[in-house]
């Protein structure tokens, strides 16, 4: 049985990201899974691993009293100590011997030569503008493979690494393809008109004015946003249009419920992503609903299924293509979308992975 060192960005959570999909469904594997600690105060390192699967182990990391940053000089690099030693400890506890490291991020380049391992992955799903790019670059350059989440996330990379692998985000297809979700109630009764809804954490950086003047022009339509709130600032404006609800958090199973109630499904921008050319975990679960979606596109950029979503390049092409949106023929590309998420299952990009990974000689 194959061992993994995994370094993720990301706690485990019940809400899985993309890290946590893929290392879970690599097969024949055990896996120490390592994340960050949630603050200065965190003292959760202190407890016994979890089990989180048969074959995953998860640990969080002791925290450090200083920011990631190098100025910090020699109180950096025994921070950096700290985190090495505490991995070490935990990979000999469980017998590890010379396993393959799965890293997420550009800060983990800090960590290889405190680590025994026969195998070096980065695997890059985002830009990394807050952090110095030679951190990024070194990493890229010593890893045996780097799987990347867009193409031009690849093309950044390329004169790093010659071994890039494009791997997209993935879907839990049958949580949102309807195989196992069914509209238990309605969770919208009072919307009489068409429902057009955003499903995903409401970060500050997402762009909402498309939505808030939608919302405007539009007053017989209700707009629905599903998700945790951080600060965006135009929430307090969207707040107060009557035909705007915002649902707050719900478990990952009531989501499909939601998506379902909807007749069309709307992304939205982010300002802090305007390069990475990445399609959002949010985007493939859409899809796989067959629901008309409506996406919002960069001046020059190019929509990646222009066969199955309507691009807006603006909020008046943002609320024509929502008009085309909630006109379309019941059926007319609904199989074709759902094929789009099928192909996105977590499983096969799992199975994607475990095929470069075996060709390398690391798995």
């Amino acid at each position: 049985m194959r061992q993994i060192l995994c370094l993720s960005n990301k706690p485990w959570s019940s809400t899985p990201g993309r890290t946590q999909q893929l290392i879970s469904r690599l097969k024949d594997t055990q896996v120490l899974y390592f994340s960050p600690a949630a603050g200065p105060m965190d003292r959760s390192f202190r407890e016994k691993g979890r089990k989180v699967r048969p074959n995953v182990t998860a640990y969080t990391l002791p925290p450090l009293l200083l920011p990631m940053e190098e100025r910090y000089g020699g109180l950096f690099r025994l921070g950096q100590r700290k985190l090495g030693r505490f991995i070490a400890e935990q990979a000999a506890r469980h017998r590890f011997r010379s396993p393959l490291l799965w890293t997420s991020s550009p800060e983990h380049i800090h960590l290889l030569d405190q680590l025994d391992y026969s195998g070096l992955v980065y695997d890059c799903d985002r830009e990394w503008e807050d952090l110095p790019p030679i951190w990024e670059g070194s990493l890229a350059n010593a890893a045996d493979v780097v799987f990347v989440a867009s193409p031009l996330l690849g093309e950044r990379l390329s004169p790093c690494s010659p071994n890039i692998a494009l791997l997209p985000n993935g879907v839990n297809f049958p949580l949102f393809s309807g195989e196992t979700a069914s509209l238990r109630s309605d969770p919208l009764p009072q919307a009489s008109g068409p429902v057009l809804g955003w499903a995903g954490t409401i970060r500050e950086d997402v762009d909402l004015s498309p939505l808030l003047y939608a919302a405007r022009e539009c007053p017989h339509w209700t707009f629905l946003l599903l998700g945790r709130r951080e600060g965006n600032r135009l929430l307090p404006r969207l707040e107060r249009q009557p035909n705007v609800v915002l649902a707050g958090p719900c478990s990952l199973d009531q989501v499909p419920d939601w998506l379902y109630r909807c007749d069309v499904l709307l992304n939205f921008l982010r300002d802090d992503r305007q390069d990475d050319g990445v399609v959002p975990t949010r985007v493939y679960e859409y899809l796989s609903t067959g629901k008309p979606v409506v996406s919002m596109l960069w001046p020059d950029q190019v929509e990646r299924f222009p066969d199955v979503i309507y691009g807006a390049h603006d909020q008046q092409e943002f609320v024509t293509l929502c008009r085309h949106a909630l006109e379309e023929a019941p059926g007319f590309v609904s199989q074709r979308r759902r094929d789009y998420g099928a192909q996105a299952a977590w499983p096969n990009r799992a199975r994607e992975v475990s095929r470069i990974l075996s060709t390398a000689g690391l798995l």
